[in-house]
């Protein structure tokens, strides 16, 4: 856990970010552990932080990281005749 800088400097301040930095990297570490793939935690968190909005099964995407989207079927647009 490393925390560069404290954003506060009164003890409530300073344990807030400790608590907080710890509650990240559980949330970080346990889906690791429970993926297939093997995770660096450093490349997870890096991954994560890439992907956070976008929209995927994470299990999924923790198992297998660098499938592709299955891409749908081409659809030709309609043209609109004039005249």
């Amino acid at each position: 856990m490393k925390i560069k800088s404290f954003v506060g400097a009164s003890e409530n301040a300073v344990l807030i970010q400790i608590w907080t930095a710890m509650i990240a990297m559980l949330l970080l570490k346990y889906p690791k552990e429970k993926a297939q793939y093997e995770w660096h935690l450093s490349n997870l968190v890096t991954f994560v932080r890439l992907n956070l909005f976008v929209k995927i099964e994470l299990m999924k995407w923790l198992n297998n990281p660098f499938y592709r989207l299955a891409r749908h079927a081409e659809r030709r647009q309609l043209r609109i005749q004039y005249g």
